[in-house]
């Protein structure tokens, strides 16, 4: 196969097949389910357990995509969420 430019190495993998949206994995799910289940139990500890697991659930989904994402895509989306992540809890 023939290196990929930059703009392909954006939104294509290293198999040269286009990958912009994946289905969510284990942490994204995770993320997701924990995020609704401390919005529904708004006060006490298990609001705060299910607001901890949200945040590392989410801390660990950027993680893997800002250094292990698909495409140049992905890893900036790693990056960004990230960043905000970062940015809600200072």
């Amino acid at each position: 196969m023939a290196e990929q430019s930059f703009i392909e190495k954006c939104y294509k993998d290293k198999h040269g097949k286009i990958t912009i949206a994946e289905l969510p994995n284990l942490p994204l799910i995770v993320w997701l389910v924990t995020m609704i289940l401390s919005k529904v139990v708004s006060t006490g500890t298990l609001h705060n357990a299910f607001s901890i697991i949200s945040f590392g659930a989410l801390f660990t989904w950027t993680w893997l995509e800002l250094f292990s994402g698909s495409n140049y895509l992905r890893r900036i989306l790693g990056l960004v969420v990230l960043v905000m992540l970062i940015q809600s809890r200072i």
